[in-house]
């Protein structure tokens, strides 16, 4: 009994001391190490917070390109969340900097500059006692001038067009609501628009109302429009999914070698459960885009149309750290119900890496896979069935759209790309509309007669060629007339969006959109797959 217990008592020691070698050579013990005996007995003092953050980032740099750390400062996470979060605190106007002066495009609704009398067009000059016209400063430190705590008050110093001598306004700053809808709108007695720009907080709140509306209108078919859209939070997707899907079905599940199986199902109270449904993607839709993209696709509930989505599939959790900063660290992947991985491959380290993985779309234009579709080839091994109708989609990176529309290049020309580097689009909008906003208003008392009335003349172009010679772009007649209907088209649109609101905007621009127009004609022309 004694040599058992000896036995035992000497087990238990190996193992302790095992335990303890292995926690001695483990790779925690000798970065501990490492650091302490740089900050001992390193020749010259060192920053051992800045070491710590170093170290921390090359260990990120041999992961993925969305596993990152970001620094202590506050505002900096701050900045990350609030596009969204759905608000921020400020004076509530749309804004755009020509020639040193922040020029107000709209107040916001029922925003607090509004409130005071603030009114497009104007010019604001001073904030409390900073001159910010004509200084040069960078529209950052204007930002952050603007902006401050709820309740908090500003005064401005604002010039208006026919008042003789500046105006002086005191606004008290509120929460400002950022919205994650940038049109919703009827483009026939049947077929509703509406477009999405991020996947925010409030963005299925946003999302719902629109559609009840369009509803109301008598929509029976939607185009939803994620061109453009990044992405954002996993919840906006999953409600935004669940419009469309009955209860049950699978909108995507997330799984990590760490991370166990999680699945999210549509709860089957949907307010668009019924009726044609086409989205729009395109190479910058990402991520909860796909999220959502994917699980129409993959049960056959509506069609894809555009190009090849981003290829975002990584899932990130914030993990805080003591001193306030914090990494966001991958720790799964993205599946569409059929099982298909979201994400694009990603290869080698570091900077390698990251630039590899920037330039993909590049490579994709390289390749001619954004103007032609046969240029896309995936291997059998990559190959999913949809859950209803047992149509071929492909994994490994991005949503692959059901019809293809190529990027238009004929109108984009250096001459068009040279305008719009040097604001001149945007400055003989915003200088149009200073000196026409109240014939316009008189001779367009709707959006609907602006629209089918109103053009950009001769003379208006005469302007624009005039401001880009001014700012010495060399001119071309054979890429001025390329250039023209696109140029016209969005001096409309903006002058449309000045008048009323983004929605209009799109209204405009989206009569020359391809992929809005491939959307029509599948839905007009029997193309609907289903």
């Amino acid at each position: 009994m004694k040599k058992i217990q000896l036995l035992f008592l000497f087990t238990i020691l190996y193992a302790a001391q095992a335990v303890g070698q292995k926690l001695n050579e483990s790779p925690l013990r000798k970065l501990q190490m490492a650091e302490f005996a740089i900050s001992r007995l390193y020749v010259d003092s060192v920053n051992e917070t800045k070491l710590v953050e170093d170290a921390i980032v090359g260990m990120l740099e041999h992961l993925d390109p969305h596993s990152t750390y970001s620094n202590p400062d506050a505002e900096e996470v701050k900045k990350m969340n609030e596009p969204l979060q759905g608000n921020f605190e400020g004076i509530g106007v749309q804004f755009q900097m020509i020639e040193d002066t922040l020029l107000v495009i709209q107040p916001v609704s029922g925003g607090p500059s509004e409130k005071v009398g603030i009114l497009a067009g104007d010019r604001i000059t001073a904030v409390d006692d900073t001159v910010i016209a004509g200084v040069k400063m960078s529209t950052e430190d204007i930002m952050k001038r603007l902006r401050g705590p709820k309740d908090t008050r500003v005064k401005l110093t604002v010039v208006r067009r026919g008042v003789t001598d500046p105006l002086q306004f005191d606004v008290i700053r509120d929460k400002i609501p950022l919205f994650s809808l940038d049109a919703s709108y009827m483009i026939d007695d049947r077929i509703g628009y509406i477009r999405v720009n991020r996947f925010a907080a409030t963005t299925a709140e946003e999302f719902s109302k629109a559609l009840k509306e369009l509803q109301q209108q008598g929509m029976k078919d939607l185009i939803l429009d994620l061109q453009g859209n990044g992405g954002g939070y996993l919840n906006a997707a999953i409600d935004l999914a669940n419009e469309f899907l009955e209860q049950k079905e699978l909108i995507v599940y997330t799984e990590g070698r760490a991370s166990r199986r999680a699945e999210f199902a549509a709860k089957g109270n949907g307010s668009f459960r019924e009726g044609r449904l086409v989205v729009l993607v395109d190479e910058y839709s990402a991520s909860a885009s796909e999220i959502v993209t994917g699980a129409v696709q993959d049960w056959d509930r509506g069609v894809v149309v555009g190009r090849r989505t981003f290829g975002k599939g990584l899932v990130q959790r914030p993990i805080d750290l003591p001193d306030g900063s914090m990494i966001r660290l991958t720790i799964a992947r993205y599946y569409t119900p059929s099982g298909r991985c979201i994400q694009k491959p990603y290869n080698g380290k570091g900077d390698d890496m990251q630039e590899a993985y920037a330039k993909d779309l590049l490579n994709r234009f390289d390749h001619g896979e954004l103007m032609h579709a046969d240029s896309i080839h995936f291997p059998d091994s990559l190959k999913y069935r949809t859950l209803r109708l047992g149509r071929t989609v492909y994994g490994g990176g991005g949503i692959m759209p059901d019809f293809f529309v190529p990027i238009d290049t004929t109108l984009y020309t250096d001459w068009h790309r040279q305008l719009v580097a040097k604001g001149i689009i945007i400055k003989a909008t915003t200088g149009y509309i200073e000196q026409h906003r109240e014939e316009l208003k008189k001779k367009y008392k709707t959006f609907h007669v602006f629209n089918d009335k109103f053009e950009i003349d001769d003379a208006f172009m005469a302007d624009i060629r005039l401001a880009a010679d001014k700012e010495k772009i060399k001119f071309d007649e054979e890429q001025y007339n390329r250039a023209l209907p696109l140029v016209r088209t969005q001096l409309k649109a903006l002058i449309a969006r000045d008048l009323w609101d983004m929605s209009e905007y799109y209204q405009v621009m989206n009569a020359t959109n391809e992929s809005v127009q491939q959307a029509l004609k599948v839905l007009r022309e029997g193309k609907y797959l289903f």
